[in-house]
């Protein structure tokens, strides 16, 4: 898994990596790219094997991945561009929500997930996302992670090294973790959008974490959600 990166920080992306086998989607995708991110270089693959090479030879700030593709499974990619790649970011663009899509693909290294099915509007809100350092998590993906992580058995006092964090720190990983956006985060408890995002910067550093996913596993070792 890469480094994380600073929360808020303005990380520009130069170089796209777009994985689509669908003509109309692909296409549909690259006017989004266009937008959130006018001039970068956008390299086109429809097929996991032309993505594979491009990843072994090219470098890229971000990758924009389907999952089911012809000849395999985008999550490939995913791990590939973590292995090579480590600074490059991962986002699973696709039409399956169920876990055994999701949960691979967070495992193999994305950042975040974004349903196919949402809004223009939201998706271009959550790809913007990713230049400030926040991982793009469509709402219902943020849910089932929670969900997930909140049904597992608790750690035991022993397992893990103990992490101090401040009252206030708790109370952003919680809703961190529970999906919510920085500035959401920042009205919930009247504070400013950079402030949250240097609590969170601070919070991923005392957790060694990178994720969204990651965090919320945190909160359920820490006993935030039976707050």
């Amino acid at each position: 898994m890469g480094l994380p990166m600073p929360a808020g920080a303005h990380t520009p992306m130069n170089h796209i990596l777009l994985l689509e086998d669908l003509p109309e989607i692909r296409a549909w995708l690259k006017s989004l790219v266009a937008q959130v991110f006018p001039g970068a270089r956008l390299t086109e693959c429809s097929r996991v094997q032309d993505a594979l090479m491009q990843v072994s030879t090219l470098r890229f700030d971000l990758a924009l991945i389907d999952l089911g593709l012809p000849d395999g499974s985008g999550t490939d990619v995913v791990a590939k561009l973590r292995d090579v790649q480590p600074d490059a970011q991962s986002v699973v663009v696709t039409i399956h929500d169920d876990d055994e899509h999701l949960f691979p693909a967070l495992q193999a290294g994305a950042y975040g997930y974004i349903l196919k099915e949402q809004s223009r509007e939201l998706i271009t809100e959550q790809l913007q996302r990713i230049s400030q350092g926040e991982p793009p998590l469509s709402p219902s993906i943020a849910r089932k992670v929670i969900k997930y992580f909140a049904n597992q058995a608790a750690p035991t006092a022993n397992a893990m090294p103990a992490v101090s964090l401040t009252e206030r720190e708790s109370e952003v990983l919680l809703r961190v973790a529970k999906g919510y956006t920085l500035p959401e985060i920042g009205v919930q408890l009247t504070l400013s959008r950079h402030t949250i995002a240097d609590y969170v910067k601070q919070i991923y550093r005392k957790l060694n974490v990178s994720s969204r996913a990651e965090a919320a596993l945190e909160a359920q070792r820490l006993g935030l959600f039976r707050r």
